[in-house]
């Protein structure tokens, strides 16, 4: 069977290693190879157990997801003879009221029936473990922490270096992979109700195709108009830091995770710092990257981290996220009207996490 996967970041990548196992696979994205829009933005923060949400479908999916995780990273790196950082530290969330760290508990015992461990620190035993913690306090309020949970089963990867893999993997299966190519238009067999697409088309050459699958992000949403039954995903956008700190500390170190902040960790003095979330005056508008709003990450990462006050920025960056409108993200669901397309798109800040589990649903709508 021939899959024809559009969009090609993180999501479309995971797609696309699943279903080459099985299936002729070929992917088109119009970006070129090294411009990886929103799947650059992202931090690769895994959190999925340290969700306070008990129970639910999201809920369920992220647990999924992240131990499928376990497994995918080993076969990728034996697959393709890369090493990806992934870390396996998980996430330390620090806590500024007492009521909040108290609430854990039951989240905790949830976790516990779903098979995953959460500890939760008082305040002696945080700054124990993470001395440099010790000043972490809220940017505005001047609150200090009480104390944390940690989260060892959550992970960190790199997006880029996921993304990459997955698609070596896939060519090593037999996936084609088309970048700088747009796809403008679909033909399909008239007259069919729902309809079944033949082909995909670029500008300059049609692809024959059994099933297509759209994994385009915010490109997601003029295809689907194409076809006549537009899904509306609109652009959020997150500004970012990697920074260095002037003493390293000890490695290796779990995401920290507080006032609306992730510190990364790269290696014992490298950090990533993200991410902002910023809308559009309108939707549907542009969005340009606010400094004010970067500006006030990076105090609030130092408020979180005093090691941090002193560090070199080495670099800043922006991305767009595909929030879907009016509706939960993520979207992995057949096009209504069509018997041969699915749409697996709009994961919003989820995406990395996300992708292998998307990959599986996709493989499960195509198979049923």
């Amino acid at each position: 069977m021939q899959i024809g996967i559009i969009g090609c970041g993180v999501v479309g990548a995971a797609i696309a290693f699943e279903l080459s196992q099985t299936h002729q696979v070929t992917v088109w994205d119009a970006r070129s190879p090294h411009q990886w829009q929103a799947t650059r933005a992202a931090l690769g923060v895994l959190m999925a157990a340290m969700t306070p949400k008990l129970k639910g479908k999201h809920l369920q999916l992220r647990l999924d997801s992240l131990r499928l995780y376990e497994t995918l990273i080993p076969e990728l790196e034996a697959l393709t003879n890369l090493s990806l950082p992934y870390n396996r530290q998980g996430i330390l969330h620090l806590c500024f009221d007492g009521d909040e760290l108290n609430r854990w508990s039951r989240t905790q015992q949830a976790r516990a029936q779903q098979g995953f461990h959460l500890d939760i620190l008082d305040q002696e035993n945080l700054f124990q473990t993470y001395p440099h913690l010790r000043a972490a306090h809220l940017w505005e309020s001047k609150t200090s922490v009480v104390g944390a949970i940690y989260s060892p089963q959550d992970r960190q990867i790199d997006p880029v270096a996921l993304s990459t893999a997955l698609i070596a993997a896939a060519q090593k299966n037999g996936a084609e992979f088309y970048f700088d190519t747009p796809i403008s238009s679909f033909k399909s067999l008239r007259g069919d109700d729902p309809q079944s697409l033949t082909d995909v088309c670029s500008p300059t050459e049609s692809y024959p195709v059994d099933w297509v699958i759209v994994s385009a992000g915010l490109g997601s949403t003029p295809l689907t108009t194409t076809l006549q039954q537009t899904v509306p995903i609109y652009p959020v956008l997150g500004q970012a830091l990697h920074l260095r700190r002037q003493h390293p500390l000890v490695d290796p170190l779990p995401v920290v995770n507080g006032d609306q902040v992730h510190i990364v960790p790269l290696n014992a003095s490298e950090v990533w710092v993200g991410a902002t979330v910023e809308f559009p005056s309108e939707v549907g508008s542009s969005i340009e990257a606010d400094p004010v709003q970067l500006k006030e990450l990076h105090q609030r990462a130092i408020a979180l981290d005093e090691s941090l006050a002193h560090a070199s920025i080495l670099r800043t960056w922006s991305g767009l996220r595909p929030r879907p409108h009016e509706r939960p993200a993520p979207i992995i669901e057949r096009l209504p009207g069509y018997d041969n397309v699915v749409v697996a798109s709009g994961h919003y800040r989820n995406g990395v996490l996300l992708a292998p589990i998307t990959a599986q649903k996709v493989r499960q709508l195509i198979s049923n």
